[in-house]
């Protein structure tokens, strides 16, 4: 009895043993990763905390994986390539050295995504793949105050659920060098505010098709508050989504 026992035991763990293992790269496929990063080297915002609080819970309810990081060394190609989308949440300054810039380049240029977050066009000023990446550069901003942003392209994640007009309080970045080919999505309301510099269509968040990936930016994200606003939330996962290859508004 006692050998028919362990013969019986034997081959359960050999059967066990023998069972097909799920391949790493459906796991990968079935929760994508997005890689937060946060690095700064001049303006450093006191809610970068609460962005990454925001998008690790928007990771949670969202079946996405969210890694965060101020290590610029991740920006290697053996551990970008993990990541189905990075995110620059209020960088500022340079942040990557020629080594990593050129392993983000290829990242990209393997179909990966971008989502850049209000400062993140306060940085890279002396690299212009970046600047072309994020779609503009940082000017200059007025005090925080109310404003009025309008939505232009309803056809997107993270504009499809907004109303065309949405009041709300935050730092709106006058831009510089703004790229032609960009999808804007929302522009903000210059006669509601005062100091706004780029006109009718001053641009609050856009997307486009770039280096063989795609980006999304959005203008918002300066204060605490942004980020504890379920609207701006919700903003925030439709650029994720699309940054990751998920939903509509994929055509550019």
């Amino acid at each position: 009895m006692r050998f028919a026992a362990c013969s019986w035991l034997l081959l359960a763990g050999l059967s066990a043993g023998c069972a097909p293992a799920v391949p790493t790269s459906s796991l990968v496929r079935a929760r994508p990763a997005v890689l937060v990063f946060c690095k700064t080297r001049g303006f450093h915002h006191a809610s970068i905390p609460a962005g990454l609080a925001t998008l690790q819970q928007l990771g949670r309810e969202n079946n996405l994986r969210v890694d965060t990081t101020q290590q610029a060394t991740r920006f290697v190609a053996d551990t970008l390539r993990r990541y189905a989308a990075v995110v620059f949440l209020n960088t500022t300054g340079d942040v990557l050295d020629s080594a990593q810039q050129l392993a983000f380049e290829h990242y990209i240029g393997q179909g990966h995504g971008f989502m850049g977050v209000h400062a993140a066009a306060d940085t890279e000023y002396d690299w212009p793949w970046y600047g072309k990446l994020v779609g503009a550069y940082f000017q200059s901003h007025p005090q925080v105050q109310l404003a009025t942003v309008r939505v232009v392209d309803a056809q997107h994640p993270a504009t499809s659920f907004l109303p065309a007009r949405w009041p709300r309080t935050d730092e709106w970045y006058n831009f510089r060098a703004i790229a032609p080919d960009l999808r804007l999505l929302a522009t903000v309301d210059e006669t509601t505010y005062v100091g706004g510099l780029n006109g009718p269509q001053h641009p609050f968040a856009w997307c486009h098709a770039y280096g063989g990936g795609r980006a999304f930016y959005t203008a918002g994200g300066h204060t605490n508050e942004n980020y504890a606003d379920p609207v701006f939330q919700r903003h925030l996962l439709g650029g994720l989504q699309y940054a990751i290859g998920q939903g509509a508004g994929q055509q550019h």
